[in-house]
């Protein structure tokens, strides 16, 4: 039976502070984003992920690894989105097992207009507050916890 490798008074208080950190900053972006685009950051991600695609299509399996989600959870995210206009999917042409997502012009348009304020939120959120050299040091954590994860972090 393997011991518990418990956490040091130093690492528990780390491990608190960015729990902490992690809430603050993901119930500041869904308030955010619901006040001024009507949408939850989950949904904002997507349309983001796609907006970035070549022709601004992913697979549903390639776009719930880029946002983190299961793949049912995704499938319930994107039918609202398709009920909303924003979002089309339809059978991949050499692949009828596979499904693609793309974003239409009415999401892209949702999207550009919710930007600037989610931008603005994010940086007020998270780097204004850190030096250039932290901000350095952040990207370099943040990879090495993604990292051995699958690769689903965006390249930095």
């Amino acid at each position: 039976m393997r011991s518990t490798r418990w956490l040091s008074e130093d690492e528990q208080k780390v491990w608190r502070t960015y729990l902490l950190a992690n809430q603050l900053l993901w119930a500041s972006l869904d308030r955010q984003l619901q006040r001024d685009a009507g949408m939850p950051h989950a949904y904002y991600m997507i349309l983001a992920m796609l907006s970035e695609a070549p022709n601004r299509e992913l697979t549903m399996s390639r776009l719930a690894r880029l946002v983190g989600s299961s793949p049912s959870r995704l499938s319930h995210a994107v039918s609202r989105l398709e009920q909303a206009g924003w979002v089309r999917r339809r059978k991949h042409e050499t692949d009828g097992r596979t499904t693609v997502a793309s974003l239409t012009g009415d999401g892209f348009a949702v999207l550009a207009e919710a930007a600037p304020g989610h931008v603005e939120e994010v940086r007020g959120i998270l780097f204004d507050p850190l030096t250039p050299e932290q901000v350095d040091q952040l990207g370099e954590i943040v990879a090495a916890i993604v990292a051995p994860h699958d690769g689903r972090a965006p390249h930095v």
